[in-house]
């Protein structure tokens, strides 16, 4: 028998302190022509572009894990958060249509003073999954998918 005291088990890992406080910075949409692209987020949604920029370098490159990768990169603001619209160069292969129960899948959500409202009014070049739904929640919402296929939820605020 050992004198020594038990050992303790280490707290549960939600007992730990995070290393930081994390806090949500940006959503990225990687997009094949930004130009395009800027175009869509600003007439579909009234997003306005706060900062437009090109990044590129070995450092870049290996940051994205793309060999020679650059990007040019538009900020568009949406009600203080900030929607990254990304072209990189070289481009990669196009994702096949989008199905929002993948694992991995990625959208966007965006809240409106009246989706039924919004949707009135859309182009109808806009791409939509459905008309305005309302979930068993209560809220009302709609799918687009901009140029690029990526999709983007519209709910109301």
């Amino acid at each position: 028998m050992s004198d020594s005291p038990p050992a303790s088990d280490p707290p549960p890992a939600s007992d730990s302190p995070p290393a930081s406080d994390p806090t949500a910075h940006h959503v990225g949409v990687t997009v094949s022509d930004l130009d395009r692209a800027i175009e869509f987020y600003t007439d579909t949604f009234g997003l306005d572009v706060v900062a437009e920029f090109s990044v590129g370098g070995e450092a870049f490159a290996e940051a994205v894990d793309v060999d020679g990768a650059s990007a040019a990169f538009a900020h568009l603001d949406a009600d203080g958060a900030i929607v990254e619209l990304v072209e990189y160069d070289p481009r990669g292969e196009p994702k096949p249509d989008p199905e929002l129960n993948r694992p991995g899948a990625i959208h966007l959500g965006l809240s409106v003073d009246d989706v039924e409202a919004f949707y009135a009014d859309l182009d109808e070049e806009v791409t939509t999954l459905s008309p305005p739904r309302t979930t068993s929640s209560g809220t009302t919402i709609l799918f687009v998918v901009d140029p690029d296929g990526n999709p983007i939820e519209v709910l109301d605020a």
